[in-house]
C-alpha cells in the first residue's frame, strides 16, 4: 500500500500578496484599455463607414460627370464632324451673296435714283395737269379774277396783259367817275342858280 501524505498547508507570505495585488491592477487596467480601444475601434469603424458610403457616393457622383463629359464630348465630335462642315458652307454662300450684292447695289441705287427722278417728274407733271384741269372747268369771272389778283396757271406774259389791261380800264373807269360826279355837281349847281334866277 502506498502511503498517502497529508498536503501541508503553504503559508502565503506578504511579498506574494503585493505581486497578486499588481497583477489584478495590472490586468484591470489592461481590461479597461481594451475596452477604450474597443470604444475607439467602434468610433474608428463608424467614421471609416461613413467614410465609405461618402466616398461611394463621390463615386457615383464621378460616374455620372464622366458619363455627361462622354455624351457632351460625343456629341462635341458629332457637331464638328457634321455641323461645323455645313456652317462652312453656308458662311462660304453668305459671303459669295454679299459679295454680289455688293456689285449689285450701286447699280441698283443708280436705277432707285432713275425711279425717283422719274416719279419726282410724274408727280409734278400730274399736279401740273390736273391744275390745268381745274383751270378749264373753271368759270371766266374766277379765272379773270384768279389772274389779276392771285396765282393762275397761266404764262407770264398773259398775266402781264390782264393787270395792265385792268389797270388802264380801273385808271380810266375810276377818271370817267370823277368827270361824271364833277360834271353832276356842277349841273346841280347850275340849275340851283338857274332856278335861283327865276324866282327872282
Amino acid at each position: 500500500m502506498s502511503q498517502f501524505r497529508p498536503l501541508s498547508k503553504r503559508k502565503v507570505s506578504f511579498d506574494e500578496r503585493i505581486s497578486t495585488g499588481r497583477l489584478e491592477a495590472a490586468v484591470k487596467s489592461a481590461s479597461d484599455r481594451t475596452q477604450e480601444y474597443e470604444c475607439q475601434l467602434r468610433a474608428v469603424e463608424s467614421q471609416i463607414s461613413t467614410t465609405l458610403s461618402n466616398f461611394r457616393a463621390i463615386d457615383n457622383m464621378m460616374r455620372e460627370s464622366y458619363s455627361g463629359l462622354e455624351q457632351h464630348n460625343t456629341r462635341a465630335n458629332h457637331g464638328l464632324q457634321n455641323q461645323v462642315p455645313y456652317i462652312e458652307s453656308e458662311l462660304e454662300e453668305s459671303a459669295e451673296t454679299l459679295a454680289q450684292l455688293n456689285e449689285i447695289l450701286p447699280d441698283v441705287d443708280t436705277q432707285v435714283t432713275h425711279i425717283q427722278a422719274m416719279y419726282d417728274s410724274g408727280r409734278k407733271e400730274a399736279e401740273e395737269l390736273v391744275d390745268n384741269l381745274t383751270w378749264l372747268n373753271t368759270d371766266f369771272y374766277e379765272r379773270w379774277r384768279r389772274i389779276i389778283f392771285s396765282d393762275s396757271p397761266v404764262s407770264w406774259r398773259w398775266k402781264y396783259i390782264m393787270r395792265t389791261s385792268f389797270a388802264i380800264l380801273f385808271i380810266t373807269s375810276t377818271v370817267l367817275l370823277c368827270i361824271a360826279l364833277a360834271g353832276a355837281y356842277r349841273a346841280h349847281r347850275h340849275r340851283l342858280v338857274w332856278g335861283d334866277k327865276l324866282l327872282s
